[in-house]
């Protein structure tokens, strides 16, 4: 079963992400990673669930989709969020990142990533960028370099001190 599709979406499917975002937070906790995005559903999150209505609005959503189920999403912006530096060349920069693990092996995600890039490319901008979290065994910082990032600049965020990434990718 391939994807099938990937389409644009709109503030329409802003539940589809959050189910997706939910989707990730359960499969999180039921591996023992709790400190990436935490125990709760995203859905169960107002400030969460105000993120992700500001990110569909301000940017492009994407939607993977196999066999019409919704498999993975990501958000293609024009800048990061507050809590990142910006640069001073164009960009576009993934947010709300996720897919479905029952589809796990698939390719969703590389799929998705290589979408951003050439959605990015076709904008005539050179810059794609994407954060995330940097803790624990380091596993999301590898995934994203194995699809062609490479480390930019670590932050932390928020009272608890999130460890984070910035990586960034030249299309």
């Amino acid at each position: 079963m391939a994807i099938t599709r990937i389409r644009e979406g709109s503030t329409a499917d802003v539940p589809v992400v959050l189910g997706l975002l939910d989707g990730a937070v359960e499969w999180l906790v039921s591996q023992g990673r709790t400190r990436q995005w935490g125990t709760q559903p995203w859905s169960a999150r107002p400030r969460a669930v105000e993120a992700v209505h500001r990110h569909v609005a301000a940017g492009t959503p994407w939607i993977a989709e196999i066999d019409g189920v919704p498999a993975g999403t990501l958000t293609l912006s024009p800048a990061p969020g507050d809590y990142i530096a910006a640069v001073d060349e164009p960009e576009r920069y993934i947010h709300l990142f996720a897919a479905d693990h029952r589809f796990t092996g698939r390719g969703v995600g590389a799929a998705l990533l290589a979408h951003a890039a050439e959605e990015t490319r076709r904008a005539g901008v050179s810059l794609l960028r994407v954060d995330c979290y940097a803790g624990d065994d380091g596993k999301l910082v590898a995934y994203y370099e194995r699809h062609g990032f490479t480390r930019t600049e670590t932050f932390t965020f928020g009272d608890d001190q999130w460890p984070g990434q910035v990586l960034a990718r030249r299309v």
